[in-house]
């Protein structure tokens, strides 16, 4: 394995790759390295709504690659990493941050908080239920008529739906995905995000709970030369960038 890469060197050695070469094997701990950085990836209102499944059973990889259709990237994948968004565990996470202002703010009353204190302890304790808080997606649509007569008069949130909160969840597991794959680039091994899969039989595979959903798949090995199908294309800069 080559030196650790730079992040620029890392992002242009990223490939999706498909196949991977079965003589090499990855070491299991460089790739949790790779998922503990995936946890520092920013993520909205730090709730850490994700879990990161990192497989390397080579019986589960086998029955995991026929609910991928039988990618090859699935099919010759040294490990699989099953990126979790657990958009249910909002109270706890919710909680957990709250516990954690507690340690960089002493117990007070409320009248001698500073405002910094009283505006985190508003945020987790009040906004943050009203957002995520549903029943049956009644709630959610109170909730943004409620916003959206507010927003009449002046900015404010909209996403309070729960299929909102369900974006903002996918959004912040894909980021965390992200910091995964680049981590994994920058120390030689490849990866291949993989969209295609039945995520209900993944689910009951993994004995997820009802709240879980797949965000993504992730197969992981080093790759073949075979393993990239073609030159990187990617639409001119030009038609993607505006500067305003």
């Amino acid at each position: 394995m080559n030196s650790e890469k730079t992040v620029s060197e890392a992002i242009h050695y990223r490939r999706s790759v498909r196949v991977y070469d079965a003589q090499k094997t990855l070491d299991s701990s460089l790739v949790k390295e790779c998922l503990k950085l995936a946890v520092l990836a920013p993520n909205s209102s730090n709730m850490q709504l994700w879990e990161f499944y990192h497989i390397t059973s080579k019986e589960t990889i086998a029955q995991l690659a026929p609910l991928c259709f039988n990618q090859n990237a699935a099919k010759t994948a040294q490990q699989l990493v099953i990126f979790i968004t657990r958009k249910d565990l909002w109270k706890k996470r919710a909680k957990a941050n709250l516990e954690m202002v507690d340690t960089l703010f002493p117990q007070k009353p409320k009248e001698e908080q500073s405002s910094r204190e009283k505006v985190i302890r508003n945020y987790y304790g009040k906004i943050i239920p009203f957002a995520y808080a549903d029943f049956f997606g009644i709630l959610g649509f109170f909730k943004y008529l409620f916003v959206f007569a507010i927003g009449i008069f002046k900015p404010i949130y909209r996403q309070v739906k729960g299929s909102d909160i369900r974006t903002v969840a996918h959004k912040t597991c894909g980021l965390a995905a992200e910091n995964f794959m680049i981590s994994m680039a920058a120390i030689g091994y490849d990866t291949c995000p993989m969209e295609g899969s039945d995520t209900l039989r993944v689910k009951n595979l993994l004995n997820l709970p009802s709240g879980a959903e797949i965000n993504m798949i992730v197969s992981c090995g080093i790759r073949d030369e075979k393993g990239i199908y073609g030159e990187r294309f990617r639409i001119p800069f030009e038609e993607v960038y505006k500067e305003i």
